[in-house]
């Protein structure tokens, strides 16, 4: 089901797992990257960027992406030691929606 621009298939094999998933290779070396920073950060080293570069990530998107990651990983990390409350499904897609509308910029 297509539903505001989203394939809810697609989302739902991502979330699966997105190895398998038919992917852009730029969307596919980057998620495999910023697993590995999130999972083992201090293992991370240069040498991990060649996929991306290889896949034809610029510099700017692969910062872009580790700005995420970084500032998604804080709040996460945030949210279970401050137990914030978290809003289900519903709060979710109104959250989205506003993004898809504003973005992350103010």
């Amino acid at each position: 089901m297509k539903r505001e621009g989203r394939d809810d298939r697609l989302v739902e094999a991502v979330l699966a797992d997105w190895r398998t998933t038919p992917l852009d290779p730029k969307l596919k070396a980057t998620l495999g990257f910023l697993e590995r920073l999130t999972l083992a950060p201090a293992e991370v080293r240069p040498a991990d960027l060649a996929p991306l570069r290889a896949a034809g990530v610029s510099d700017e998107a692969i910062e872009d992406a580790i700005h995420a990651c970084v500032l998604f990983n804080i709040y996460d990390r945030l949210a279970d030691s401050l137990s914030f409350y978290l809003p289900g499904p519903d709060g979710y897609a109104a959250s989205g929606r506003s993004l898809m509308k504003r973005g992350y910029l103010l």
